[in-house]
């Protein structure tokens, strides 16, 4: 019993440890997001998606990597393009930028992972984009399209406003509108990261690691390498969608996976798969019908583990294969060091922002913009994270006291 409250307590601890290490990050990157959904304008982007033709896809993958990485909003922002006037193929193509070109994904794959993962992602994360589209332009079903275009309606929000952004970026309202930008992706975000960032530690403490060896034939000398390699990408789209977290809740579990020896398939395959968890597929099912929901959720299950295959086999080639030092004891290190000075500097960052966002509600009668989540399912979740790691710190600083 003396053990397992050991190890309880450690899980709790390497979770907190996990958000301490990205605390900063989390702020720096949703303030730069709020700066570019405040200060670009989007209606010029908009006008332009209406085919599937490489501008409409390449203006699609910019105005994406130009939004929030939460993959509610990047639902619900992919919606209201095709309400507007987008191809079904542009849209596609928004959610994956959205979610896996955004800087604030980035910071967080440098700070666990190292810069050679960031590289991937990005080469990655255009090869979803480019794959996915010639996978709809060459299995395009007209009439669900059809169908599903006609079950959208208004998301509520003017995506495609106009405005001088020179005038905006000198005055105190745009800035305000950074903070009510930085506050809402807080909003939609947290709880994922929450969960996410609950399930990495947990894992990384109690699962042994001859579960993940055996899961991805690790181990499995006897087979060629390329099937282990096959394996790998097919099982990870399925390990992301288990743990019913997003892209930015899933760079933790990441570092778990890089530390137990799952190639560099299977890594990748895994942090592209944010899209396809259960409560995603369920909103996409909301929004266009069930044959259209699991129609998307197909086609970027082809994607990724194809982009994830392409990826090692390139990065192989060019003997470039990342081969991240960091484990998951070093990387939840508390010690007075950067991070530290970071996460100080920081929360100050975000007490300003918060008091923009305070000034911004205050002139404005809108109220904070609403996502659709995941549900009752979700909110449990988030109570049962919160308590198991409240819980678990308490137990943490009782053992240590007892040593």
């Amino acid at each position: 019993m003396e053990g397992f409250f050991q190890s309880y307590g450690e899980a709790a601890k390497t979770a907190l440890g996990f958000f301490w290490k990205s605390g900063w990050a989390f702020v720096l990157g949703y303030f730069v997001s709020g700066m570019i959904q405040a200060f670009v304008p989007k209606k010029k982007l908009t006008q332009y998606m209406g085919k599937p033709d490489a501008r409409s896809v390449s203006l699609s993958t910019l105005f994406g990597a130009a939004s929030s990485s939460c993959s509610f909003a990047a639902l619900a922002a992919a919606r209201a393009l095709v309400q507007k006037g987008a191809h079904f193929v542009a849209a596609v193509a928004f959610m994956f930028a959205s979610t896996n070109l955004v800087i604030e994904l980035g910071i967080l794959i440098t700070i666990f992972l190292g810069w050679q993962y960031l590289v991937a992602e990005v080469i990655g994360g255009l090869c979803l984009v480019a794959i996915s589209t010639l996978l709809i332009r060459l299995t395009y079903p007209d009439s669900w399209m059809e169908s599903a275009r006609k079950r959208v309606e208004d998301d509520g929000e003017d995506i495609s406003d106009e405005f001088d952004w020179k005038e905006r970026i000198q005055s105190k309202e745009g800035w305000q509108l950074v903070g009510h930008k930085f506050v809402n992706d807080w909003k939609m975000a947290w709880e994922d990261i929450l969960i996410g960032f609950t399930i990495a530690g947990f894992v990384a403490v109690l699962v042994p690691q001859s579960f993940w060896t055996t899961l991805f034939l690790a181990d499995a000398e006897h087979l060629p390498r390329w099937l282990v390699l096959v394996e790998n990408a097919l099982v990870a789209p399925f390990v992301a969608a288990s743990t019913f977290i997003g892209s930015m809740g899933n760079i933790p579990l990441a570092t778990v996976l890089v530390g137990n020896g799952v190639l560099f398939a299977g890594v990748m395959g895994f942090i592209f798969s944010d899209l396809m968890v259960p409560p995603l597929v369920h909103v996409n099912a909301k929004y266009y019908g069930w044959k259209v929901a699991l129609y998307i959720a197909g086609v970027m299950f082809v994607s990724v583990v194809t982009t994830a295959l392409l990826l090692h086999g390139l990065f192989e080639l060019m003997h470039i294969v990342p081969q991240t030092q960091k484990t998951v004891t070093q990387v939840v290190q508390f010690k007075i060091d950067y991070t530290f000075w970071l996460n100080l500097a920081f929360v100050g960052l975000a007490g300003w922002l918060v008091y923009q966002n305070r000034s911004y509600l205050r002139g404005h009668s809108m109220k904070m913009m609403s996502m659709p989540g995941g549900g009752r399912i979700k909110k449990v979740a988030v109570l049962l994270a919160i308590f198991i790691n409240v819980v678990g710190l308490a137990v943490f600083a009782y053992t240590q006291f007892l040593s």
